[in-house]
């Protein structure tokens, strides 16, 4: 069952039994909590062991970012300068959106998220900002990227963050659709993926990552947590121009607590170190996450 793979979520916290829920609600898709301890707010979708996190804020200081994966995303930066269009597949609170909007305050940023009320959520509990520039789509990720290939819509700066509260979904893991997020990659743009480190699926992921970009970066800065996957790009940056753009945004960064420096010192290019082996299954539509499971 696809459900087993819970336990490899490391998006938690040490949330607090006492932790007051102030909303509540089943939608169409699955069981939504927002959560306060302290002067922490979270977001939450899994109500039956409630440790499943999605996002979280704090209140006081709204721009510090909580979790490590949201902080790792950004090495994209090592990769691209000054991004344009940019776009988000899984809202969560909006935790993403915000901080690139405040970054990159004329940056197009469309989020797309299947749920219609985890948008509500965000706009209500954790100030998820929207203007002219910056827009929320219900609509599933992969019927948008479809769409936006038919359009031929580019985007310089891809952000996968989508997770249906066990793992990422199925049909968002697979060749067919890392193929469809290739087709809207502008020249000289990134996909960061949001996925584990500690995962069955790991060596799958990787080898389904390599079969349609090619080598790829591994940015993962504590055991046995999130990775980010960082694809796409054309060549790998040289020390000169990480070191380069190190300088030119760590200040720009600190406010939210990201620590430029350090991820650039955590690229694990797979170049010539490929951690999975030769003959790893590549995730495809026919052959699912799901499948693979059942077959273990």
């Amino acid at each position: 069952m696809f459900r087993v793979l819970t336990l490899c979520l490391i998006m938690t916290l040490p949330f607090s039994s006492l932790a007051e829920v102030i909303h509540k609600e089943r939608s169409l898709y699955r069981n939504i909590l927002v959560e306060k301890s302290g002067d922490l707010l979270c977001l939450k979708f899994n109500e039956k062991t409630r440790k499943s996190t999605q996002s979280c804020m704090y209140k006081s200081k709204p721009k510090k970012l909580v979790f490590n994966y949201t902080k790792i995303t950004f090495a994209s930066l090592l990769f691209i300068d000054n991004p344009q269009n940019v776009l988000i597949i899984g809202l969560g609170g909006g935790t993403l959106s915000n901080t690139i909007h405040e970054l990159y305050p004329s940056a197009h940023i469309e989020n797309v998220e299947i749920d219609p009320a985890v948008i509500k959520v965000a706009r209500d509990y954790f100030s998820f900002v929207e203007t002219d520039n910056v827009t929320s789509k219900v609509q599933d990720g992969r019927i948008f990227i479809k769409r936006a290939a038919l359009k031929k819509q580019k985007y310089d700066w891809i952000v996968l963050d989508a997770f249906n509260g066990d793992y990422i979904p199925e049909h968002l893991l697979t060749k067919e659709f890392f193929a469809e997020v290739k087709s809207v990659l502008a020249d000289g743009g990134i996909v960061a993926a949001n996925t584990f480190s500690s995962s069955k699926l790991y060596q799958h992921e990787s080898a389904t990552y390599f079969d349609v970009f090619g080598d790829f970066v591994n940015v993962v800065t504590d055991e046995n947590s999130n990775r980010i996957i960082l694809a796409g790009f054309e060549t790998m940056p040289s020390q000169q121009q990480l070191t380069e753009r190190v300088n030119k945004l760590a200040s720009k960064l600190s406010p939210y607590d990201v620590d430029l420096q350090l991820l650039s010192e955590h690229l694990f290019y797979t170049k010539g170190n490929q951690d999975w082996p030769a003959d790893t299954k590549v995730l495809t539509d026919q052959y699912s996450p799901a499948n693979l499971l059942n077959y273990q």
